[in-house]
C-alpha cells in the first residue's frame, strides 16, 4: 500500500520577506514546498515566480539548487517524508500536473498571507501563499491528520503531522538522497 512518498520542505531563504514573515510569526522556517522525488530536484509550492522579485508570486516549480534557493544558498531546511499508496500518489502527480498547465489561473495569497501574520484566515478562489497549497495537497490526498492542522497555517505547522518521518534539517544545498 505505502510503496510511493511525498516530501514536504520546511525552509527559511533569509529574503526580506522571509525575515519580515518571522518577525510576524516567530517561527524558524516560513516557506513550505511539496516534492513527488526525493532528489528536490523539482518542488512545487507557491511564491515568487523570480528570484529577484518578490512581488509578483504565483504557482512555481522550485528545485534545491535552482531559482531563490540558489539565490539565496544559505537556506536552511527540514525535509519530511510522507508515505503514501500508489493512488495517492498519481492523484497528486495529476494535480502538480494540472497546476502545471494552468499556473496563468492561480496567483500568491499575498492578502492571505498578510491577514495569516495577524491570526486571520483568509482564502481566495486560485490564490494560495505556500503552507495553504501544501495545505490543500495533504487534505487532497486524504493524509491523515491534514484535515486537523491549522487553516491560518505556517510551514512549521506540517510538523505536527503524525505519519511523517523528518529526513533532513540543516543547509538546503547540502541536502542528499537518503
Amino acid at each position: 500500500m505505502d510503496n510511493k512518498s511525498i516530501y514536504i520542505i520546511l525552509s527559511q531563504t533569509g529574503t526580506m520577506f522571509s525575515r519580515a514573515l518571522k518577525f510576524f510569526t516567530g517561527a524558524e522556517y516560513n516557506h513550505a514546498s511539496i516534492s513527488l522525488t526525493p532528489t528536490l530536484d523539482k518542488m512545487y509550492s507557491f511564491g515568487r515566480l523570480n528570484p529577484y522579485n518578490p512581488f509578483i508570486g504565483g504557482f512555481v516549480q522550485e528545485g534545491k539548487d535552482t531559482g531563490t534557493f540558489k539565490r539565496f544558498n544559505k537556506t536552511q531546511a527540514i525535509v519530511l517524508e510522507i508515505k503514501i499508496s500508489d493512488e495517492q500518489y498519481e492523484k497528486i502527480k495529476f494535480l502538480i500536473e494540472y497546476l502545471s498547465k494552468n499556473k496563468i489561473q492561480f496567483k500568491y495569497n499575498y492578502l492571505g498571507v498578510l491577514c495569516a501574520c495577524f491570526k486571520k484566515n483568509h482564502e481566495a478562489e486560485h490564490r494560495f501563499y505556500c503552507s495553504q497549497f501544501v495545505r490543500a495537497c495533504l487534505v487532497y490526498l486524504g493524509i491523515e491528520n491534514a484535515e486537523n492542522l491549522p487553516k491560518i497555517i505556517k510551514p512549521i505547522d506540517f510538523l505536527q503531522l503524525q505519519n511523517k518521518t523528518i529526513l533532513y534539517k540543516g543547509f538546503l544545498r547540502n541536502y542528499l538522497t537518503v
